[in-house]
């Protein structure tokens, strides 16, 4: 029997990222650094991948990471994702991680399990697990050819870029050209990557390796999803306590109670999946089925949440010095991040052999 509830172990990690990020990620600052020219908060990476090690949680010990496992991850990316923390955590710690797990190579995992290498799969964002990816040209170990859509790309030290060779090759960043996109989520920045003849070292083959990182990325990314909702859902709470009208809280209507009510079950339900997709990657088994449930029901909650928290504080819209279109916008970016709810849907259906009339 799989138990899904947090080990003390968890909780202690969770008190501990909390207070990092409260530290490092307050709304305001959030807001300031998205208005500037450098989105991610490089401090706070510091603090979370040098000082607590947290870059090395999927690395094994002999290879300088922790070898913890993705519940570990589950937990700091619920906290990560409460905070909408601009940090490339998902990218670098998960998802090249994940890739360069499977292409064994020890140098680099080493590298990015210290955290002073931030590592980015050149895959762009929106592609989903076991779906069709960019590749670009590779002549005598030069690559040639432009990927999109490619997340926290202008925090990246290394791309890992996948070849048309069906290899899946190591490239400097400064041997790359890096141009910002406009992203709707402002803390998670998307760049295109343009490769003219760059130097790169196969470290592996390009099928695999993507698509053990893009499973995790998605399956991970449920627990950053729940850290939005819960974080909305909790502050309204909160507000609907305070505000009163006709002298009384408004949280006292029973209209709102409703909703709320509603609200709650649908995160709970959320936090479920999304424990069940991380237990499933870090037993090692087939979590394929976990995981495409979780991008499956994770996507629309925490895009409801966000949307109910904007709504009843008042219906205060973009009002920018309130942090709740940052998580709006976040929720509204994950919902398509890996694939959207409906591609993880069809994948279901076919993985547990349920196909439509």
């Amino acid at each position: 029997m799989t138990d899904l509830l947090y080990s003390e172990e968890e909780e202690a990690l969770r008190a501990a990222v909390r207070d990092l990020l409260a530290d490092h990620c307050d709304a305001p600052g959030v807001i300031a650094r998205t208005e500037s020219d450098a989105p991610h908060d490089l401090a706070a990476w510091k603090a979370l991948a040098d000082g607590m090690g947290l870059a090395g949680l999927l690395v094994p010990e002999e290879l300088g990471g922790q070898g913890a496992s993705h519940r570990e991850i589950a937990v700091v990316l619920e906290e990560l994702g409460r905070a909408v923390a601009p940090v490339p955590y998902l990218t670098s710690a998960v998802v090249a991680t994940e890739a360069l797990l499977e292409c064994g190579d020890e140098e680099l995992l080493g590298k990015l399990a210290s955290g002073r290498t931030i590592g980015v799969l050149a895959v762009g964002l929106q592609v989903a697990p076991g779906a069709a990816f960019q590749a670009v040209r590779v002549e005598d170990g030069r690559l040639t050819g432009e990927l999109t859509g490619i997340a926290d790309a202008v925090a990246a030290d290394v791309l890992l870029v996948p070849g048309d060779d069906g290899g899946l090759y190591a490239v400097a960043a400064d041997a790359v050209s890096v141009t910002p996109q406009v992203a709707f989520d402002l803390t998670r920045p998307l760049a295109a990557v343009t490769l003219d003849g760059a130097a790169g070292r196969r470290v592996g083959d390009a099928d695999p390796a993507v698509r053990r990182a893009l499973r995790a990325g998605a399956g991970l990314l449920a627990s950053e999803q729940f850290g939005v909702a819960e974080w909305a859902l909790t502050e309204t709470v909160r507000y609907l306590k305070e505000r009163k009208q006709f002298n009384r809280p408004v949280g006292g209507f029973q209209a709102l109670k409703h909703r709320l009510a509603q609200l709650w079950l649908e995160v709970v339900n959320l936090r479920a999946a999304a424990r069940g997709a991380a237990d499933a990657l870090a037993s090692a088994g087939d979590a394929d089925v976990l995981v495409a449930v979780a991008q499956a029901y994770a996507g629309p909650v925490a895009v409801r949440a966000a949307e109910e928290a904007l709504q009843l504080h008042a219906g205060i819209g973009m009002t920018w010095e309130h942090p709740i279109h940052l998580y709006l916008k976040r929720a509204k970016a994950d919902s398509i991040a890996f694939g959207t709810a409906g591609a993880h849907r069809e994948a279901l259906a076919a993985l547990v052999d349920l196909q439509a009339p």
